[in-house]
């Protein structure tokens, strides 16, 4: 099992957050990348993805900062 988390920070400093689980890998980077590919061109200040096994540990992260 893996999870997939997206982070976003609004322009007034608010946060939100999606998580996702997937029970294969394939499925699990697919929607990784599918966060990224939005938050490379998001209007939001701060955009991110990690990508985390079901104990927590993190296999991959990527952030955006957009001014």
């Amino acid at each position: 099992m893996f999870f997939v988390i997206e982070l976003q920070t609004n322009k007034d400093g608010t946060t939100g957050n999606i998580v996702t689980s997937h029970a294969t890998w394939e499925d699990a980077q697919s929607k990784y990348h599918t966060v990224l590919s939005a938050a490379a061109i998001s209007s939001l200040p701060k955009h991110s993805a990690a990508l985390l096994r079901s104990d927590g540990f993190e296999l991959e992260y990527m952030s955006y900062e957009h001014e």
